[in-house]
């Protein structure tokens, strides 16, 4: 059987360049994680200016990363699906209509929570 090193016996800095190279994929070759991104730097931006209770901005934070780790998730399953299978195929875009979902779903639930702290305040 072929050795290899398997990429947990890898130092951390090294692992850590791995997972950072993801991040550049995604940010260079995907505009909803672009997109995604503004949206986050907002709300990041909206929470500094108006302070609200460290609850809400926790709550929020777990939302952006969790809508972020979405759309990483979502790019990783399309590349290797393409990679695997170039032709179009029911399934393959059942799979990757369904990522998609996954992220539109965290993306409406993000909203909606980040509706409910500016309900909060009365700003609406």
């Amino acid at each position: 059987m072929p050795s290899f090193t398997s990429f947990k016996d890898k130092p951390f800095a090294t692992r850590l360049g791995h997972a950072w190279a993801g991040i550049c994929v995604a940010v260079r070759g995907e505009a909803s994680f672009r997109t995604q991104l503004l949206a986050a730097a907002l709300v990041v931006l909206f929470m500094l200016v108006r302070r609200p209770p460290l609850l809400w901005c926790a709550l929020l934070l777990v939302l952006i990363g969790l809508v972020l780790a979405a759309e990483l998730f979502n790019t990783a399953l399309e590349h290797m699906l393409d990679a695997l299978h170039p032709e179009t195929a029911p399934w393959v875009k059942i799979a990757k209509d369904c990522a998609a979902g996954a992220v539109l779903v965290l993306s409406i639930v993000a909203l909606a929570v980040f509706g409910l702290m500016l309900a909060s305040f009365g700003t609406f």
